[in-house]
């Protein structure tokens, strides 16, 4: 990770050229972030004589940027703004909450440029003509702390057998998915070094993201068309503390949490990644429903500490963010674990807590009837089409037609053969869901 001394430092020396197009303003914002005091003061005291709430965005970038004097930034933006905030944390907080603010013309040319200072095949996302049709504000896209694949994405990772899988502890979260029978395991403290999987499960193409910042792991289906599968890494950047990935077929950024294009070529071209079922649970779980499941090797070739109790562990283990986002915080704790559904009738989401020792939830999203069946342990989830049945759990077994139903990854099948089909949804934390979903975002309580 970059740090503020040596990103200014890397700014002043830097070749990259300045486009073509900067503007004086901008030059005061680099000024912002050098280490000359004489030159930060008479920028601040322009952009003050300036003034326009058209300075904010390229400010907030500088205050996060900026090698000291924050205070300056912060008072400067107060007074453009009518807002107070001492951080640049909250200010992106209060960016996202007024989308109607437009930046001044030569921001996007100054974020550019200060991106690339910090990785410059950046330029490979956002560079000219890759922002025209973006679907996010190129404003809320903040650096995630590493350069591009700095967190490296494993591609056809090897797999052992379980009955081999000696290094892995009861306990330990696993991201478990089973496509035409074939079952497997990514263990979370694996997968949070490297937060991409392109595998092949089932003869199926699956691309797995997990977002450890926002606890959310989604497989997708990697062959959209007739040419061959995307294959995804990390790109560096995020949105909403949410990671996004790139294709290398065509260097398109997609938001991770919902399978979609939002800056680059495949914008507007109609393509969404299919997600898949997905199940995060304790590895002794997973394992005792399917003991035949292959489990993601430690042999990866990286020297990374795959130990349990994994990289983030500090992180999960506070209500706090490390990167900003708003989301409503009243209902739910922030990093509280919801499983959500979303269709085109609408989206909803269930506080894992709410199946805590067991517990099966009749519910709809849209038209869409959903039971959504959670375990003893409380964070397994799955949703299922029960069209117009009322599904019931009685000491771990569901029931419905007065009959008891098996619970597969793939359908809940009764004993005449009936089958209630799997839904994909997605476990993730509440400030996640929430900030995608917008501040009305349904939530499922059972008062």
């Amino acid at each position: 990770m970059l740090t503020r001394r040596l990103f200014a430092g890397t700014l002043a020396a830097a070749a990259i050229a300045r486009p073509a197009r900067a503007s004086a303003l901008n030059d005061d914002f680099r000024a912002l972030l050098g280490e000359d005091d004489d030159a930060y003061f008479a920028a601040i005291a322009r952009l003050r004589a300036r003034g326009g709430a058209d300075l904010a965005p390229a400010l907030i970038i500088c205050a996060r940027f900026a090698k000291w004097h924050d205070e300056p930034i912060f008072d400067l933006l107060s007074k453009i703004t009518g807002a107070d905030h001492r951080s640049w944390f909250d200010w992106m907080i209060w960016q996202q909450r007024n989308p109607d603010l437009r930046p001044h013309p030569g921001y996007v040319d100054f974020k550019r440029e200060v991106f690339y200072r910090l990785d410059p095949r950046f330029a490979r996302f956002i560079g000219e003509g890759r922002l025209e049709n973006a679907r996010i504000r190129f404003e809320e896209v903040t650096w995630g702390g590493v350069r591009v694949d700095g967190i490296e994405a494993l591609n056809a990772p090897k797999m052992v057998r379980a009955i081999d899988a000696d290094f892995m502890l009861g306990s330990d979260p696993v991201l478990g998915i089973e496509v035409n029978g074939d079952a497997r395991a990514y263990p979370l403290r694996l997968m949070a070094w490297h937060e991409m999987v392109n595998d092949t499960v089932g003869g199926e193409a699956i691309a797995l993201p997990f977002c450890t910042l926002c606890g959310a792991g989604v497989p997708y289906r990697a062959k959209v068309d007739d040419g061959a599968p995307l294959r995804f890494g990390t790109s560096g950047l995020l949105y909403r503390a949410n990671k996004l990935m790139w294709d290398d077929r065509t260097e398109s950024l997609w938001n991770q949490f919902n399978g979609e294009p939002v800056i680059g070529p495949l914008v507007g071209s109609g393509l969404k990644l299919e997600a898949l079922p997905l199940v995060m649970e304790p590895w002794v779980r997973w394992r005792e429903r399917h003991p035949e499941t292959l489990v993601l090797s430690l042999d990866t070739g990286k020297p990374f500490n795959y130990g349990s109790g994994y990289v983030y562990d500090r992180y999960i283990r506070t209500d706090a963010q490390i990167f900003p986002v708003a989301h409503e915080g009243e209902r739910l704790r922030s990093k509280d674990f919801v499983f959500g559904v979303k269709t085109l009738g609408g989206a909803r989401a269930w506080p894992v807590t709410a199946f805590e020792g067991g517990r099966a939830i009749n519910d709809a999203v849209g038209a869409l009837n959903l039971v959504l069946i959670g375990d003893r342990l409380g964070e397994t989830v799955r949703a299922y089409d029960r069209g117009d049945r009322t599904f019931q759990m009685r000491d771990g077994r569901v029931f419905a037609d007065g009959a008891e139903w098996r619970v597969t990854e793939d359908a809940l099948i009764a004993p005449s053969g009936a089958r209630a089909p799997r839904v994909a949804g997605r476990t993730a934390y509440w400030f996640a869901w929430s900030s995608f979903e917008g501040p009305g975002a349904s939530l499922w309580n059972d008062r």
